[in-house]
């Protein structure tokens, strides 16, 4: 048997010498490729084949950026192992498509402890190779927030005198700040805020604090995060100053949750519950704490792998798993109505 390994992705045909032979790689219906010298030996000696794994480069390129940037290094050496347990066992081999493989390694990723932020992502238009180790398209991501409408679904005056702010998204600061500050204004001289999470997948901790800028008097510490790949740990605090009027320090804030919650938007939440600054109405959120970037693995599959971790400067942990239990539970769609009830009544 020849002693040197050749890989090829699902779909391609590779042709490569080992020794003085050509080698063909040829793709099997059931996802494995055989290795076969193009003609028989003067001998008449039979052809010599072996098997590689479907999809064995973007899993070791995973387990590479697994070992680099998780957080929690010992569990990205778990992880790589069951990574490569599954596909030794050919666990993706008859995936239909990307999107299904994608999906097969991200239950095979959060199967060690569950961190829901780390995830493979198909993505349908094609992902381009470039010098930078992280994948980001900073004018795609600015078209998509302003479509977005920087992350503002909804922004009401309700009967009562009560401000509505529904947050679809926190996009980062650089692009949200004056769409932002531009709500917060307009529901200063409301009588009590209603900020609706319930659906909000999360997004950048600078957008969290100037969120929460806008609901304190005083400047406030409100989160921690640590950073592996430079072993720094940054601090989040709210801003000295902010424009325009504020909603202030002292009138009720109501925020609802749900099961979807997540992230950054647990964040928020779960910042404003430990500085007794709001009242959470509604579900337990997903439980994700552990920020982190996206990496290219194939033409159209990036990873998402956390690189850090929330640290709370009261609780000195975070909600990682277990999610923000909010003070008041009641089903996600009943969440409204009791927080307007509470907010018209005090």
């Amino acid at each position: 048997m020849h002693d040197r390994t050749l890989c090829a992705q699902a779909g391609q045909y590779l042709v490569q010498r080992v020794g003085q032979q050509r080698i063909d790689v040829v793709e099997l219906p059931v996802g494995v490729h055989i290795l076969y010298p193009r003609q028989k030996s003067a001998g008449g000696s039979p052809c010599v084949s072996y098997r590689v794994p479907v999809r064995e480069p973007e899993i070791e390129l995973l387990c590479s950026q697994l070992a680099s940037y998780y957080v929690f290094p010992d569990t990205a050496n778990e992880i790589a192992n069951v990574l490569r347990t599954r596909l030794a066992e050919g666990a993706y081999a008859d995936a239909s498509d990307d999107e299904d493989f994608a999906a097969r390694v991200t239950e095979d990723l959060q199967s060690v402890n569950g961190d829901k932020h780390l995830r493979l992502l198909y993505s349908e238009t094609e992902i381009p190779e470039t010098d930078q180790e992280s994948v980001w398209d900073a004018v795609a991501y600015r078209k998509e927030a302003e479509l977005d409408a920087f992350g503002i679904r909804k922004i009401e005056r309700l009967e009562g005198n009560v401000g509505l702010l529904e947050l679809s998204l926190l996009h980062d600061a650089e692009v949200a700040t004056p769409a932002i500050t531009a709500a917060m204004n307009l529901l200063a001289h409301t009588d009590a805020l209603i900020i609706d999470l319930r659906k909000n997948g999360g997004g950048d901790p600078n957008t969290v604090a100037l969120v929460c800028s806008y609901l304190f008097d005083e400047q406030v510490h409100l989160n921690d995060i640590y950073n592996r790949p430079d072993d720094s740990t940054q601090q989040y605090w709210t801003l000295p100053h902010v424009p325009g009027p504020k909603f202030g320090g002292t009138k009720p804030v109501y925020v609802l949750t749900s099961g979807r919650t997540f992230s950054g938007a647990e964040e928020l939440s779960y910042n404003l519950q430990q500085n007794k600054r709001a009242t959470l109405i509604g579900e337990t959120t997903k439980g994700g704490a552990n920020p982190g970037e996206r990496y290219r693995v194939g033409p159209h599959l990036k990873s998402s792998v956390p690189n850090g971790r929330a640290i709370n400067p009261i609780s000195g942990t975070n909600w990682e798993g277990v999610g923000v239990v909010p003070h008041i539970e009641v089903p996600a769609d009943k969440a409204f109505e009791v927080a307007y009830e509470k907010a018209t009544s005090s």
